[in-house]
């Protein structure tokens, strides 16, 4: 027997808050239920777990020790941008001259996570 991945639970102070920043950053909803105050809320991702985020009174204070690690379907740059854009910060870029690596983000909460290459960078990449 094995055990079915339900939920990445992200601890945070805004669950509905930092629900709406991931549903941004995934374009996939939040849990209908959910509302403006609520100690929880979830992003519903359509191909795999849901994103949990739960409401607690402690601050991050260490760096995260398991991220999620996106790749977009734009160019890792473009990605990057749009995610600055939408709240998230510089923690560490990790591109290499030959167009490999990974820019690592935070959210608004400081939970880190890393932007992979696009699919369109991997196939610019190998031709």
């Amino acid at each position: 027997m094995v055990s079915v991945v339900q939920n990445v639970a992200i601890d945070c102070a805004d669950a509905y808050g930092l629900a709406g920043f991931w549903s941004e950053v995934t374009g996939c909803p939040l849990n209908p239920e959910d509302r403006p105050g609520d100690p929880e809320a979830q992003v519903m991702l359509p191909d795999g777990p849901v994103l949990h985020f739960n409401q607690v009174p402690e601050k991050k204070t260490v760096k995260n020790r398991i991220h999620l690690c996106l790749r977009p379907k734009t160019s890792r740059e473009e990605e990057v941008e749009r995610l600055l854009g939408l709240g998230a910060t510089l923690v560490a870029d990790h591109r290499k001259p030959d167009g490999a690596g990974w820019v690592v983000l935070a959210d608004p909460e400081g939970n880190e996570f890393c932007v992979l290459r696009g699919e369109s960078d991997r196939i610019s990449a190998s031709e």
